[in-house]
C-alpha cells in the first residue's frame, strides 16, 4: 500500500541526525506542558439584538483583539453541516497517496502548487513544520474542474467565512471609530484563500512543531478545527493551550490589522504541537487584500511606516528564507 504520510523522516534525516533539540528548559521544566486555557466566547447572534446588546457584543469583539489578539465566536452563521462537511472532504483529500498529491495526479483538481508539506527552508528541527496542507485561493476554487463535493463544500464554507471576516472587520474598524469601506474594497474573493492542514501523528512531538511559533501575514484568520487540539498561543507572555470548542470557530488579528490599527488589535504569536498519537485537521481562512493594497495606520502618529501588502510579503519570504524565520511588523517600524 502507497503511503499517504510526507516522508519527514527520510526527506529532512540531517536534521533530525545533527540536531538535539530539548523539551526542558534552564529549569528543567516541560517547555511545552502548558496551561489550558479558553478563550473569550462571544456570540454573534446578539449582534442581530441591536441597540445595548449589540454595541456590548461588538465592544466584546473589539476587547478580545486588544487584550488577546484570538476569540471564538458562536452563531456565526456557518452551519454545523457544512462544517462537518468540510471536515470529511478534508480528510478524504488527504488520504491520497503522497505521490498523487505531489503530483497532481489525483481527481482534486486543485491547482498546481496547491500541495505543501514541511520547510523547505529548514535548517534545525525547531523551524520544521510537521504538517501537510493545501493552500487555495479563493478564486482557484470555483475554477476547479467538475462539480465535485469537494468543490461545493469549499464555495459553500468560503462564502460563509468570507461574509463573517468582512462583518468582523467592520465591527474592528468602526469601535475605532472609523466607518470605512476599506476592506469591502481590498479584501476580496481574488485576494483572498483557505488552507486546509493535516498534522500527521508525530513520533517526537513536541520536539518537532506542528506548525513553528509565527504570526499570521493577513488582516483577519478564521479557523475551524477538530478536537484534537495542539494550538497554542502567548497570552502575557507564556504560552497557552487553547481548549477546543465544536461550537466555535477561532478569530485571529493578524499583522495587516495590528499596523492599519496602530497596534490597537494585536497579532499574537501561535503555533501548533503536533500529535503523538493522533491526526488533527483545521481549515483557515485567511483575510488579504490585493498585493498592491497600501496599509498605513487609521489613525495619526503611526508606528509603522507605509507599506504594500507585496512588500511586506517579499520581506517576510526573504526572511524567512535568509533566518529559517518570520520577522513580520518589526522591520516597519518607523
Amino acid at each position: 500500500m502507497e503511503e499517504t504520510n510526507p516522508p519527514f523522516m527520510e526527506f529532512y534525516k540531517n536534521l533530525f541526525d545533527n540536531h538535539q533539540v530539548s523539551n526542558k528548559d534552564e529549569n528543567g521544566a516541560n517547555l511545552y506542558e502548558v496551561e489550558e486555557w479558553e478563550l473569550p466566547v462571544i456570540d454573534l447572534m446578539r449582534l442581530d439584538s441591536g441597540g445595548f446588546e449589540g454595541a456590548n457584543c461588538k465592544r466584546e469583539i473589539a476587547d478580545a483583539s486588544r487584550k488577546w489578539g484570538f476569540f471564538q465566536v458562536i452563531n456565526h452563521g456557518v452551519s454545523s453541516e457544512i462544517l462537518e462537511k468540510m471536515r470529511c472532504e478534508q480528510m478524504k483529500a488527504f488520504k491520497k497517496t503522497f505521490v498523487e498529491k505531489t503530483s497532481n495526479h489525483h481527481d482534486l483538481n486543485f491547482p498546481v502548487g496547491s500541495y505543501r508539506w514541511g520547510t523547505p527552508s529548514a535548517t534545525s528541527l525547531t523551524q520544521l513544520a510537521w504538517s501537510e496542507a493545501f493552500h487555495v485561493p479563493l478564486n482557484d476554487i470555483s475554477n476547479m474542474a467538475g462539480v465535485t463535493s469537494l468543490r461545493t463544500t469549499m464555495e459553500q464554507f468560503a462564502t460563509k467565512v468570507s461574509n463573517l471576516a468582512e462583518t468582523l472587520a467592520e465591527i474592528l474598524a468602526e469601535e475605532l471609530g472609523r466607518k470605512s469601506n476599506f476592506f469591502k474594497e481590498n479584501c476580496l474573493p481574488s485576494t483572498c484563500y483557505l488552507r486546509m492542514n493535516r498534522y500527521p501523528p508525530c513520533p517526537i512531538s513536541p520536539q518537532v512543531f506542528g506548525l513553528m511559533p509565527h504570526t499570521d501575514s493577513d488582516f483577519l484568520t478564521i479557523l475551524h478545527q477538530d478536537q484534537i487540539g495542539g494550538l497554542q498561543l502567548v497570552k502575557d507572555g507564556k504560552w497557552i493551550a487553547v481548549k477546543p470548542n465544536k461550537e466555535a470557530l477561532i478569530i485571529n488579528i493578524g499583522d495587516l490589522f495590528q499596523a492599519w490599527s496602530n497596534d490597537v488589535y494585536k497579532s499574537v504569536e501561535h503555533r501548533v504541537i503536533a500529535n503523538r498519537q493522533s491526526e488533527r485537521f483545521s481549515t483557515a481562512f485567511f483575510f488579504c487584500p490585493s498585493y498592491e493594497t497600501m496599509i498605513q495606520s487609521c489613525v495619526e502618529n503611526s508606528i509603522y511606516r507605509r507599506f504594500s501588502f507585496k512588500e511586506f510579503r517579499q520581506q517576510v519570504q526573504d526572511d524567512v528564507k535568509k533566518l529559517g524565520y518570520k520577522i513580520g511588523l518589526p522591520r516597519f517600524i518607523l
